[in-house]
Order: structure tokens, then C-alpha cells, then sequence
């Protein structure tokens, strides 16, 4: 998706980007400071009816927050996806905080603690099993607690996903337990007072190929289908985790969701009505939701020239937005969309690169961008910043003060 494209989504008001409606002058006023990110309702709004509508009845939408977990943008979304997956005990209280059924909250990770995990037994959520020793202080929680947990188990396939931004399935994984150990995981838990509901296979992240996707979700119903008869009870709930991805550069093309959709549709007629008739079905979409509806705002605060090339310094940075720094999983970086926010209509005359106000060359959030004539006190805006911004972040760094974070 070009610049172009996305200042169209957006918007112009008098020659400024708009968010939310509102010009980005009036915004920035209205937040007090700079920097900060800024997330369209409407945009929101708009990306969700939009699956609703390309993908088929009977797959519920997850909306997974550790892509976004500001709690306006939740509670926003809670009204709109089928269910909620969270990463963490402080996520799953953000989550029931929105009024989402217990049972429509699942919890996935490696890592869980004994204590987050009795939490998650506790308020009813389906807990994502990662492992025996996750499964040994799920069954603890639930006899100390007399209750009966809810469970699923998280698999790692036995095949990879080509083309993903990050590889989360085959080979030797940290995320889910090999599928060729499922069956002893299985065994650990029949006969315990456990309600054993299903699997969630999650292969790769950041995809924008749709026929690889559709190639993993069919290899995962496979899969599953081949594992369902290890439970003593048919599967209920089928998360066949999500990967779509979102484009960030010049040279990306966006995700067709038809050619998903349309396999999707054949696997829920086809081998998931006949080997799985009574499966909730899931796929399960953190940056495919958030990411294209929300801007990072920063204010240039100082022009330099240093040898023939300019330099605009915000005051913001990688400390704030890491990823457009080439700083989370770039191999070779490459420049996120950004405008001059108040000048968004203007031509473009200069070349420049726009820098952060950390002490490392690493703060960079623009190499040599086309812009119209910047000055001092000019808003510099990133798009694709509604995904994996400020928490993905690290916000301490020489303890600048957090960016704002608004709904609008």
C-alpha cells in the first residue's frame, strides 16, 4: 500500500492528515504533547467488517491484544471479534475488564507461571497449554481451587510456513509442544478433571501471501484431524491462528483475503464438517486488525545539515516506535510509510533523513525520505503504527517520558 493509499484512508482536513476525523493540528493540541500514537475508531471499525464480510458464517474472529493492548482500543474491539486471546495475566485482565464471556478469553505463551496460571483457572478462560510442566500447574490450580479448567493444547506442527515475518511452528520451537509428543500430553491429561477442548496451531506471523497461508491452514486442519482422536470428547475448539500480513513497504503487496477466504470456506464444508462437526473454529488476527489504523506523531525539534545531508530530529524515536527503526526483525532495513502530518499535501522538495533523540545511529525512523520543506515544529507522522508500537518498544531508554496513546 502506497503513502498515498493510506493518507487516503486516513484522510485530509486543509492540507493536514486527519485522524479519527480530526485534523492532526487540532489533535495534537488536544493530546498536550508530543509524541503519541493516535488509533481511528472508524478504521477500526471498518477493518473488522470488512473480515466479517469477505470471510465465510462460522469462523469466529479472535482478536489477539498483545498486537495492541491499549485498553480503549479492547474494549473498542471487544464489541466486534468473537473472542479475545491475551498473553499474560495482566493482558487477561484487561480482557474480562471489556465484559468478554470468560470462555471467550484463551490464554497463550510460553512461559506462564503458576500464579498467572491459577489466575487464568480461577476466571474460567481457556488456558493454551505450551507444555507438561504448564499442564501439571494447570491440574494443581484446578484441584486447589475446585475448578475445572478449561484447556486447549497449543501444537507445533511438524511443518514450517515459508514466507512469514516470524516463524512461530516446525522445527524445534519455544511456542507449543512437537506434535509427535502430543499424544503423551494428551495421556497426562485424560482421566484428570480437566475439560480437554481442542488445539491451536499457530505456524507464522506477518504473511502477505495468501496461498501460503491457505497452504498452512489446510496442512493444520490435516493435522488436527489426525489428533483428534487422542480426547475423550470430539474437539470443540479449532484456532487455526492467524499470520495475516499487512504492508509496510513501497514494495509490498497487501494480503488478497479472498484466496484465504475462500479456502477457509472449503475447509469449514469440507474436512472440518465431516472429521470436526463440533468444533468452534478460530483464526485469530492481532496486526491484520490494528496495524494499518493507527499513526505515531512526533514533532521535529531540530534541522541540521551535516556534510550535505539533512537531518531532521523529532522527539521521539526507536524508544517509542522500534520496528520502524529496523530494529525488530528487519534484515535489511527498509523505510516505513511517513508524511510531514501538517504539510501532507505539499510537494515534495528535499531529500531527508528523519532521526530520533536517543544517543545511538540505531534511531532511525526515516533514511533519506522525500519530503516537502520541513521546519522545526513540524509533525512528522509514521503509518502502519497500530500493531506492535509502544509496547513492542523500549520505552526506558534514557528516560524520556512515554508517548500518549489516544482513540479517536
Amino acid at each position: 500500500m502506497s503513502t498515498a493509499d493510506l493518507l487516503a484512508d486516513f484522510g485530509t482536513i486543509k492540507g493536514e492528515l486527519a485522524v479519527g476525523g480530526m485534523p492532526l493540528s487540532l489533535l495534537a493540541a488536544r493530546v498536550g504533547s508530543t509524541p503519541f500514537f493516535a488509533y481511528d475508531r472508524r478504521l477500526l471499525t471498518e477493518r473488522v467488517a470488512t473480515l466479517r464480510s469477505v470471510l465465510p458464517d462460522g469462523l469466529d474472529l479472535t482478536y489477539a491484544m498483545k498486537a495492541n493492548p491499549m485498553p480503549a482500543v479492547v474494549q473498542h474491539l471487544a464489541g466486534l471479534v468473537d473472542s479475545i486471546d491475551v498473553a499474560s495475566a495482566g493482558e487477561m485482565a484487561v480482557a474480562l475488564d471489556t465484559g468478554m464471556p470468560a470462555e471467550r478469553v484463551s490464554f497463550a505463551g510460553p512461559g506462564k507461571t503458576a500464579a498467572e496460571l491459577r489466575r487464568a483457572v480461577a476466571a474460567g478462560i481457556v488456558v493454551e497449554l505450551e507444555s507438561s510442566t504448564e499442564a501439571r500447574r494447570v491440574l494443581a490450580a484446578g484441584n486447589e481451587l475446585g475448578v475445572r479448567p478449561r484447556v486447549a493444547l497449543r501444537v507445533n506442527p511438524d511443518f514450517a510456513v515459508k514466507g512469514s515475518g516470524m516463524r512461530m511452528g516446525g522445527g524445534p520451537q519455544q511456542f507449543g509442544t512437537d506434535a509427535e509428543q502430543v499424544p503423551g500430553l494428551v495421556a497426562e491429561l485424560v482421566g484428570a478433571d480437566v475439560d480437554l477442548l481442542g488445539f491451536h496451531v499457530f505456524a507464522g506471523s506477518q504473511n502477505l501471501r495468501a496461498e501460503i497461508i491457505a497452504e498452512a491452514q489446510r496442512r493444520t486442519v490435516d493435522l488436527v484431524v489426525g489428533l483428534a482422536d487422542l480426547l475423550p470428547t470430539p474437539v470443540r475448539y479449532l484456532n487455526l491462528g492467524g499470520g495475516f500480513g499487512i504492508p509496510y513497504f513501497a514494495a509490498d503487496t497487501p494480503l488478497d483475503l479472498g484466496v484465504v477466504a475462500d479456502n477457509l470456506a472449503a475447509l469449514l464444508d469440507g474436512p472440518i464438517a465431516a472429521y470436526l462437526p463440533e468444533a468452534r473454529t478460530v483464526v485469530e488476527l492481532g496486526r491484520y486488525i490494528v496495524g494499518e489504523c493507527g499513526v505515531y506523531v512526533t514533532e521535529v525539534v531540530d534541522r541540521k545539515v551535516s556534510r550535505g545531508k539533512t537531518y531532521l530530529v523529532v522527539d521521539g524515536g526507536m524508544h517509542h516506535q522500534l520496528a520502524a527503526s529496523g530494529n525488530l526483525g528487519q534484515v535489511i532495513r527498509r523505510n516505513y510509510p511517513l508524511v510531514v502530518g501538517s504539510r501532507a499535501e505539499e510537494e515534495t522538495v528535499e531529500t531527508a533523513s528523519v532521526v530520533g533523540c536517543l544517543c545511538t545511529p540505531l534511531d532511525l525512523l526515516g533514511n533519506d525520505v522525500e519530503l516537502p520543506r520541513t521546519e522545526v515544529g513540524d509533525l512528522v507522522v509514521l503509518f502502519q503504527a497500530g500493531a506492535y508500537g509502544l509496547t513492542a518498544s523500549p520505552t526506558a531508554f534514557l528516560g524520556h517520558p512515554a508517548p500518549a496513546e489516544v482513540l479517536v
